[in-house]
């Protein structure tokens, strides 16, 4: 017998859904690669992240297909890891630091559809694009007015590709144990090791992080948040 309440499965959507309504106005801080701090609201990062999602099932992206991204961490890569990951695909992060050939042999095991930058990391891209035998098109996470040029790649722009599609995006619902992101090792004997994690594994971990025995991350003032926690995102390292 299965019981029926709360029956709800732990979606990783549901993190920036909640955020989105209940803390709308707080605010998620970052450096862009560009320099300057960027600064939004929780609200946005859900809008935007659902013009994410609409964008990429345009793109013909299915539920499992992977996602490869080497970028740092931004309001951009965050909107596109729940973009990604809302609509069943897999969000897979490659560290920019591994070396050229490592990066060739993830992108390709991963058998990545598509790959999103930043622009700063464009000499390896193209460096690696010949290599990369899945990737359908290369996605560069900036707008218009930074757009880089290739002769070597044809690049997409990430905030036109988004600007075209709406915010009304409902969040599918699926099996809590599906795959939500993919992440290789690094530093470890032989090739990079690809680990999955799953939609239910990835939310139980955010709850654990509130918790004032984990990372006491809370929503109150840094004098307020018990040992250390406080809730800025400001980058410089990259994910991966």
């Amino acid at each position: 017998m299965l019981g029926l309440m709360q029956n709800h499965p732990l979606l990783v959507s549901s993190l920036i859904e909640h955020a989105g309504k209940a803390h709308p106005n707080s605010e998620v801080i970052s450096r862009t690669p560009e320099g300057p701090i960027h600064r939004c609201t929780y609200a946005e990062v859900d809008r935007r992240a659902r013009q994410v999602a609409s964008a990429l099932i345009s793109m013909g992206v299915s539920p499992g297909a992977r996602i490869g991204t080497l970028a740092w961490n931004s309001y951009r890569h965050l909107e596109l890891f729940f973009g990604a990951s809302g609509i069943g695909s897999v969000l897979h992060t490659a560290n920019p630091r591994l070396f050229p050939a490592q990066l060739e042999f993830i992108i390709n095991q991963a058998e990545d559809r598509y790959l999103f930058f930043d622009a700063c990391f464009l000499p390896l891209v193209e460096k690696l694009a010949p290599a990369l035998k899945t990737v359908e098109a290369f996605i560069v996470l900036t707008g218009r007015r930074h757009m880089p040029s290739s002769a070597i790649i044809d690049l997409r722009c990430y905030e036109e590709l988004i600007a075209e599609r709406s915010a009304d995006f409902r969040w599918p619902s699926f099996d809590e144990n599906s795959a939500s992101s993919l992440c290789y090792t690094s530093g470890t004997t032989g090739n990079p090791k690809g680990v999955l994690y799953t939609h239910r594994s990835t939310v139980l971990h955010a709850m654990l992080l509130c918790m004032s025995d984990g990372a006491a991350l809370t929503r109150g003032a840094p004098e307020t948040a018990g040992s250390g926690g406080r809730n800025d995102f400001t980058s410089g390292r990259p994910t991966g």
